[in-house]
């Protein structure tokens, strides 16, 4: 049997809407900045319960831009989890910040009990990380970047609709990066980006600097970006957010269904799931023993299994300059040699996740044998 870990054949088999409106768009001739493009930021601020969403480029942009929004620059100290994605450092190297990591635990998170020392004076703004779909330990964060007077950017990127104690992921932070990368929990057709924000100022910066700091055609206030959610993606995004319920329903799911059935087996061991988070799954991550070797055994049984991620962020060549070495952040050296990630999404059948489960099972049973 063939597990495939991308949704996207099945996600986007029946879009016949999405062309209507397409086409309704083409004749509009509004491509930049429309009605459409509204109309997406206003239904997505009012799913997550947020004043403000602003449609941007990237999810790497929409990191990038609150950063420069706040004005942290050249010499500012920014502080992030040491296991997260390269865009998230990326967007701190963009503005020219040091880039300051602190380690994570096993929910993948940063690690609260390691982050007060990680500030110095020149910290000027932490960033948790939502990883794998689960939730960083919000409340902590924001009492210690209160007690230094720090700003907080989360990345959301992997976790949108993810909650702590039922407040959302974007309702924490000054602003909240989400993406729309194929590969995320609601994708367009290519790379997008939203900023999410209560912040009305917050607000006013981003939309200028997405927008080559225009205040309107004629008069710029500063020097930006051309980072405009694109209307044909705005488009596809109307009608991805539409299925937003039934989409982290079915990877919740999915999710219970490999926990039950991984649980026991030799070798194996399933990440904790902390009763006051909402794990919205964008990946489905185990540890496991003999790694490698079960990735391949794996692969050889027609599922696509990955790594998140296999070489450690701190130990990139691009990372060298920071002056990290290996041993800094044993957790996340750890998790790169110990975890696989296996498919979980809406569309994944309960047959196709019981090969997953039971190929697990016939290595660890071969590997005693």
């Amino acid at each position: 049997m063939h597990v495939r870990y991308s949704p996207l054949a099945q996600q986007f088999a029946d879009v016949d809407a999405v062309f209507d409106e397409m086409r309704a768009l083409v004749k509009s001739g509004d491509f930049t900045l429309g009605k459409v493009v509204q109309e997406f930021e206003e239904m997505f601020a009012a799913t997550l319960g947020v004043k403000h969403a602003i449609g941007v480029g990237s999810g790497t942009d929409a990191l990038k831009i609150p950063l420069r929004a706040l004005g942290i620059g050249p010499g500012d100290e920014v502080i992030t989890a040491a296991n997260t994605f390269y865009a998230t450092v990326g967007a701190m190297a963009e503005v020219g910040a040091k880039i300051v990591f602190v380690d994570c635990d096993d929910t993948f998170c940063l690690d609260v009990d390691q982050l007060e020392r990680a500030i110095t004076p020149r910290t000027k703004a932490i960033i948790p990380v939502h990883l794998t779909g689960d939730v960083a330990e919000m409340p902590t964060i924001m009492e210690i970047a209160k007690k230094h007077d720090l700003r907080i950017i989360e990345d959301g990127c992997q976790s949108l609709m993810g909650e702590y104690n039922g407040k959302r992921v974007g309702t924490w932070g000054d602003a909240t990066a989400f993406s729309m990368h194929p590969l995320k929990i609601i994708n367009v057709w290519g790379d997008a980006g939203i900023v999410v924000t209560n912040d009305d100022e917050m607000n006013r910066k981003v939309r200028l600097l997405r927008n080559h700091g225009l205040r309107n055609r004629d008069e710029m206030e500063t020097f930006g970006y051309n980072s405009r959610l694109d209307s044909l993606q705005a488009v596809v995004g109307k009608w991805i957010l539409r299925q937003l319920g039934d989409i982290v329903a079915g990877r919740i799911a999915a999710a219970a269904h490999y926990d039950n059935g991984f649980k026991g087996i030799p070798g194996v061991r399933v990440p904790e799931r902390r009763p006051y988070t909402k794990n919205v799954y964008l990946l489905y991550i185990l540890f496991v023993e003999d790694r490698d070797a079960l990735l391949k055994h794996c692969i050889s049984r027609g599922i696509e299994a990955k790594i998140h991620y296999p070489i450690p962020l701190h130990l990139q060549d691009a990372l060298r300059p920071v002056g990290y070495k290996a041993g800094d952040f044993p957790v996340t050296e750890r998790h790169c040699r110990e975890t696989i990630s296996f498919p979980v999404d809406q569309h994944l059948g309960r047959a196709e996740q019981d090969h997953v489960i039971e190929t697990v099972q016939e290595f660890y049973n071969g590997r005693r044998t």
